[in-house]
């Protein structure tokens, strides 16, 4: 349940950037940061935004209900668990705990991440393009579509992902996923005794940590996101993957459309 601090401020808007109402987004952060909202039952309410009206110039943001706005699933959470809006989701763990999730989230985010945008971005352009861009006319679709091709390309290339050859690629997003599963087997297995259907941890403690707020993102996204076809068979050949998502969309996402098995 929300903290009394949060209901006693204004709700939360999230800006997606899809308008697509009880279903979730193709991208991993908004996908994070609603799960961040719903693990603490955090109200807000979920909106499409623009690129160009966000604060970073990225998706997702937020209104924090006072007419500021501020973008960063990262940042955000750091500032409503600043506010009392959030609980820290990692105050309980030891120095190391700390430092394994850290770890978890870096994995996912400086890795698995730039996998999905050269999937999406490099080798599904148009079918990327044109359901992200539903919303803006065909003519100018193209000209921004390769605008963002192009913003992509150049910071897969900065990065290193964009330099690597396809089978370089496949070998190491399997190695990461298949790393990730190692992980949540075991948490399943010394789960606590709860009902054949909670949740289970990353961490494997009774509660979750910023980490699974991430995971979770990072699989439902890479589950529903059809630009990212490689992507999403890594995941489906790994049962306990798409078993920890199920677990917290049951629990939490229970209003969402869920993802095709």
């Amino acid at each position: 349940m929300a903290s009394s601090s949060s209901q006693a401020l204004p709700k939360l808007t999230v800006y997606r950037g899809f308008d697509w109402p009880g279903r979730y987004t193709w991208s991993p952060f908004v996908n994070k940061l609603e799960t961040r909202l719903r693990l603490a039952g955090v109200p807000y309410v979920a909106a499409p935004g623009s690129v160009r009206q966000a604060p970073m110039g990225k998706i997702p943001y937020v209104d924090l209900g006072n007419g500021e706005t501020m973008g960063d699933s990262t940042l955000i959470t750091r500032r409503l668990v600043g506010d009392g809006v959030l609980p820290d989701l990692n105050a309980g763990l030891s120095p190391a705990q700390k430092a394994q999730d850290l770890a978890l989230r870096a994995l996912m985010e400086d890795k698995i991440y730039f996998y999905g945008v050269r999937e999406r971005w490099r080798d599904n352009y148009v079918t990327m393009r044109s359901t992200v861009m539903a919303a803006i006319p065909y003519p100018i679709q193209l000209i921004i579509g390769l605008l963002a091709y192009n913003k992509a390309t150049g910071a897969l290339n900065g990065q290193g992902t964009g330099r690597l050859t396809q089978d370089q690629v496949a070998v190491f997003q399997q190695e990461a996923w298949e790393a990730l599963n190692h992980l949540l087997s075991e948490a399943r297995l010394n789960a606590p005794a709860r009902s054949r259907d909670a949740p289970f941890w990353i961490l494997g403690g009774e509660q979750p940590t910023e980490a699974d707020a991430t995971l979770m993102g990072f699989i439902v996204s890479t589950l529903v996101c059809t630009a990212a076809p490689e992507a999403g068979k890594v995941v489906r050949g790994f049962p306990i993957l798409v078993d920890y998502c199920r677990r917290i969309h049951d629990r939490y996402f229970s209003d969402y459309e869920k993802w095709t098995e």
